[in-house]
């Protein structure tokens, strides 16, 4: 990696210089873009493709840059037993990567003028008119500040004191979208989903397709199928709002497109939408700030991501806004005796490349 770069620099440094031979006139930043973008096609290709090599990627892997694919690479089997492959048209459980929808959804009811965050939550569901919860409101179940842990529960600590990752807190915001709509979940998130242009996504609940990967447990030698999925994604262990998406790489890059590019919230939604809030330590990908459903890198690169997990289905979905650039992970099957830690190996060591990758281009932008 270093080898490359220093070549890249060299000869953006050479191609900047000033030359004493008349030219003809020519796009120096079309060149230097053109120039930029085969370094990263290179170099997502050589460590991404050692990725999958390594841990034997059971899944699929794409990065873009805006509409510009830089890397995509699909391995293994949508369905282990009749070994059919994953493809482009691969549909995964994305697991939490889910709740960036049903927070877009509560906002999309605000900028109707139907509910606000700082509403308590206890206007719009009885479980919440208790004095347990009197004070929590639906920006605190947003980023995970409410300390409610599951509903009709103690709460974990004080309302907006502190942080702790609530499913049923989600669960309860499609409750609120429901109840704010008069529509069901399921018929707002294909609202949402036509709004940003998704074609092949759905719920767990509702999914009539044939491209459904298949999720197992264990490894690809040695795998025993999750039932009853997708249907078990609606269910009360999991729940729609907080899990429940089924998506493809093409659309969740699309998704990412549509709204950090404006087309769904306006611009001071949007911004409240990605604002860091709360603060989390999470067991895996470490400290990150947390906003509306989404993380945060602290520090740089400046990154919008979320990881899912359900079981036999670890994804993670990565946006860095300076570069327009998407990096999309979906898998179908993970080793669980062996810990998360390791079952999302895979998608921290190409979280890693894409940060590095990022911050070396944002070097290379200041210097020229």
């Amino acid at each position: 990696m270093i080898k490359n770069l220093v070549f890249l620099t060299l000869f953006l440094f050479l191609f900047s210089c000033k030359t004493e031979v008349p030219q003809p006139p020519v796009d120096k930043k079309a060149i230097i873009d053109s120039t930029i973008t085969a370094f990263q096609k290179t170099l997502l290709e050589q460590q991404i493709d050692s990725v999958f090599k390594k841990y034997n990627f059971n899944g699929s892997i794409a990065v873009f840059k805006d509409s510009l694919p830089l890397y995509r690479k699909e391995n293994g089997y949508s369905d282990f037993k009749r070994k059919i492959k994953i493809d482009s048209n691969t549909v995964f459980a994305i697991g939490s990567i889910s709740k960036q929808f049903t927070a877009v959804l509560v906002l999309l009811q605000m900028e109707q003028g139907k509910l606000n965050v700082t509403d308590k939550v206890s206007k719009y569901i009885k479980e919440f008119q208790i004095k347990e919860y009197e004070n929590i409101t639906i920006h605190q179940l947003l980023n995970h500040t409410s300390g409610l842990n599951m509903t009709g529960g103690k709460l974990m600590f004080k309302s907006g004191s502190d942080f702790f990752y609530s499913n049923d807190g989600f669960n309860t915001l499609g409750k609120i979208v429901e109840k704010a709509s008069g529509k069901s979940y399921d018929d707002n998130i294909l609202e949402l989903f036509k709004k940003a242009g998704m074609t092949h996504s759905s719920t767990g609940d509702i999914f009539k397709g044939t491209h459904f990967a298949s999720a197992y447990l264990g490894t690809a030698f040695n795998f025993q199928e999750v039932p009853n999925m997708p249907k078990r994604l609606g269910g009360k262990d999991i729940g729609t709002p907080a899990g429940g998406v089924l998506s493809t790489i093409q659309d969740l890059h699309t998704w990412n497109n549509a709204l950090y590019g404006g087309k769904i919230l306006k611009p001071e939604t949007l911004q409240q939408f990605m604002a860091k809030s709360a603060e989390r330590r999470h067991a895996i990908f470490g400290k990150m700030g947390y906003a509306y459903g989404i993380m945060l890198n602290i520090g740089k690169p400046n990154s919008y991501f979320h990881s899912g997990y359900v079981k036999g289905s670890p994804s993670l979905n990565i946006y860095y806004p300076d570069t327009k650039t998407s990096v999309i992970i979906l898998s179908n099957i993970s080793d669980e005796g062996k810990g998360k830690g390791l079952v999302f190996k895979p998608h921290i060591e190409v979280k890693k490349i894409t940060d590095n990758l990022e911050n070396i281009l944002a070097q290379l932008k200041s210097g020229h």
